[in-house]
């Protein structure tokens, strides 16, 4: 069952992403509507994934990097859906689509083999650790979005979907919301890993590789807030921050594992 609601996850994620698009080529509601429908249903599907994985393994996906980057999407997810109170953009939904996409697919690439947990994941610092991780992960996914919307916008493009773009600074506004919920989660991903790291290895900081990106992200966005804070860096220059920032959460969470092993290169 858990390979099913996966895969149907997946599609439904592609499914989002054809309506984005044919919503730009021909300005229609029932086509923005279908694909935040898809989305939605995405979301339930791969929730349920997740929680069948759960069950069948008698624990919860923590295990290795295929179960945790279903969590990277499913967490991106739930902060898009939040954030419709907010903006109701085709153009976030086609970002976000693509972005679902890219790494559903990315997870595919990837054992999905459930394991039974390893010794040094058999810490209860290791769940507090990567529950912080999946929000801030996912609110610094949404701010991503929201900044490509926003140096677009800026560069003049008009939103032709269903839904207008709302203006520059209500969208630079939600972006800065978007990391200042992620960082205080960045924070204790970084506190909750250096606890289980003295756990598991005696030591609390070792400069591993993904500890070294960790903490590169988390001075990216601690910079953004010190930026708009201090100098009042707004617009372009603090949206060029926020997919920055992101591009260091992905390079901590892929390519640190594909090209810098350490002592977390089985997650």
């Amino acid at each position: 069952m858990e390979s099913t609601f996966s895969l149907l996850a997946y599609i439904l994620l592609l499914a989002a992403v054809i309506a984005s698009l044919i919503s730009f080529w021909r300005v229609n509601k029932y086509t923005s509507n279908l694909a935040l429908a898809a989305l939605v249903l995405a979301f339930v599907s791969l929730t349920l994934a997740l929680g069948q994985r759960s069950l069948a393994a008698g624990r919860l996906p923590f295990a290795n990097l295929y179960e945790f980057t279903l969590l990277f999407a499913w967490g991106m997810l739930l902060f898009y859906l939040l954030s419709r109170k907010y903006i109701q953009s085709d153009l976030l939904t086609a970002i976000m689509a693509v972005l679902e996409v890219f790494v559903i697919s990315y997870a595919n690439t990837l054992s999905a083999a459930a394991r039974p947990l390893m010794p040094a994941l058999q810490s209860l610092w290791l769940q507090f650790h990567v529950l912080t991780a999946i929000i801030a992960y996912g609110a610094f996914g949404l701010s991503f979005g929201l900044a490509i919307i926003y140096l677009l916008k800026a560069k003049g493009y008009r939103d032709t979907g269903a839904r207008a773009l709302p203006p520059l600074a209500r969208i630079d506004n939600l972006m800065h919301w978007s990391v200042v919920i992620g960082f205080p989660f960045m924070t204790l991903v970084l506190i909750t890993g250096a606890v289980w790291a003295e756990e598991v290895w005696g030591r609390w900081w070792g400069w591993d590789p993904k500890e070294t990106w960790a903490l590169i992200t988390w001075l990216i966005y601690a910079a953004y807030l010190h930026a708009r804070k201090t100098y009042d860096w707004r617009g372009k220059r603090a949206a060029v921050m926020a997919i920055a920032g992101f591009l260091a959460v992905l390079f901590t969470l892929f390519g640190v594992t594909l090209l810098l092993p350490g002592l977390h290169s089985y997650v």
